[in-house]
């Protein structure tokens, strides 16, 4: 079974995490919702959801994927060093890396963007200007997509990365997308 590691903040983005965490756990994909500074995560919208587990207890080797879901919180995350060196490892062993919305501007500050067609929201434009405007982009281990309208379709090419085309198929007729 693939196993994905979700990294929450209070102000994430809750479309852009639940969204791809409902579908890849639909594909049979173990997905582990690590909070960083709590186990109850508000997101931006005011939904407070319980993580399966706080980030300090997280081995980033028991993973194949890292996702890292947008919003406010972003901000939070760039500052803090754990959260940098888990993407700088799970770059550096080849894994694939899911950022959505104001989330590849962690790649950006973890030194993992050389220059590869990535996509994000439209106000990361100025830190990100290589941005394509695309709504989902693949390059390399890098899965990068705009926003929470885009939620759905990234949560998708997630599973097909991780599970195959099959899976994400079945995936999406399930849920009619």
């Amino acid at each position: 079974m693939k196993r994905v590691l979700c990294i929450l903040e209070s102000g994430f983005e809750e479309i852009e995490a639940i969204a791809p965490v409902d579908l890849l756990r639909r594909a049979g994909v173990e997905v582990v919702m690590a909070g960083v500074s709590s186990m109850e995560i508000t997101g931006k919208c005011e939904v407070t959801i319980k993580a399966d587990v706080l980030l300090e207890n997280i081995l980033g080797d028991d993973f194949d994927a890292l996702f890292l879901p947008g919003g406010p919180a972003v901000m939070e995350l760039r500052k803090n060093v754990e959260v940098i060196a888990l993407i700088r490892a799970f770059h550096g062993a080849g894994k694939l890396i899911a950022a959505i919305c104001a989330a590849p501007l962690l790649l950006k500050d973890a030194g993992v963007l050389n220059g590869e067609q990535i996509t994000a929201h439209f106000s990361t434009a100025g830190e990100l200007p290589e941005i394509t405007g695309g709504r989902v982009e693949l390059n390399g281990n890098l899965l990068t997509s705009r926003g929470a309208g885009t939620a759905i379709e990234f949560g998708l090419a997630f599973v097909a990365l991780l599970v195959g085309e099959d899976a994400a198929e079945e995936v999406s007729r399930a849920v009619m997308a």
